[in-house]
């Protein structure tokens, strides 16, 4: 199949369309979409794989995901779609520990189902209610509809992330060609979690001993697991630097290094330049 690029500039947009024949080529996005199915049913092609859809199904794409749909009954599609920044935003300034979970899956885990996210038939239909509710908010702008709008879609997410776990996503221990993959990803996501961090919980996490989960994760990546999570807070340093919301200090502590000092030390040591320097440039 040949395949095009379908780019985005709204950061969050919520909408939905009705078809009797698909008319858009097989592709990919620069932006994360929930596709739920109102009503309808064909087959979904999804990187290279094709499966039967119907009503209630949802799924979850990431930007690196390519797909296009196959109509055989007239399906009503609700879109909701967010980049990458609107996560990153949302990370930044959101206090729930739990929300920040299912955001960070969202950012670091690609999904490894194929087929409906959403098993059960009572969750997948509480799920389309909620995105008709968003979407009506979403169009209508009314008062307080940036406070709603937020709530719906972080229920959304949790309802979303929580049937992951429940359809095997929180069994991480995988094939091991595929363990490293797997291990770096829970890395990625809980890099800021100092517990989930510990090697001993994440050897326990892998069925791994500690030993050999350090050793393991040298091998194969040529990094440590601390340097590993120095380099992801690296990262999310750099963009809260870009963002400008956060000063400093308050990096630092968002970020769990001891003082901003120390942040500074590590930040200079990777980036050669201190966390004020990098942010003017």
């Amino acid at each position: 199949m040949l395949m095009q690029r379908i780019v985005n500039f709204r950061t969050f947009n919520v909408f939905s369309i009705e078809k009797d024949v698909w008319d858009i080529d097989y592709h990919n996005h620069n932006f994360y979409e929930i596709i739920l199915i109102e009503q309808g049913e064909g087959i979904h092609h999804l990187n290279q794989v094709k499966f039967n859809y119907k009503k209630n199904d949802v799924f979850l794409l990431t930007p690196s995901d390519a797909h296009s749909f196959e109509i055989h009954q007239k399906t009503k599609f609700i879109y909701i779609k967010y980049t990458e920044q609107f996560l990153l935003d949302a990370l930044t300034l959101e206090n729930n520990k739990n929300w920040k979970e299912a955001l960070q899956l969202t950012l670091y885990q690609k999904p490894l189902l194929y087929e409906s996210i959403i098993k059960d038939e009572k969750e997948a239909e509480n799920l389309l209610q909620l995105a008709k509710i968003l979407e009506i908010e979403f169009q209508s702008k009314n008062t307080y509809s940036n406070e709603i709008l937020k709530n719906l879609y972080a229920t959304v997410m949790t309802i979303i992330v929580r049937n992951l776990y429940k359809n095997g996503s929180e069994k991480w221990v995988t094939l091991e060609g595929e363990k490293i993959e797997k291990i770096l990803s829970y890395i990625n996501i809980y890099t800021l979690d100092n517990d989930k961090m510990k090697i001993e919980n994440l050897a326990k996490q892998f069925l791994m001993s500690k030993n050999y989960i350090s050793l393991y994760v040298k091998k194969n990546t040529g990094f440590s697991i601390q340097n590993h999570i120095i380099q992801n807070k690296i990262t999310i340093a750099e963009r809260l630097l870009k963002q400008g919301k956060l000063n400093i200090n308050e990096i630092s502590s968002h970020l769990g290094f001891n003082d901003a000092s120390h942040f500074h030390k590590i930040f200079k040591k990777y980036k050669n330049v201190s966390p004020s320097e990098w942010r003017s440039k």
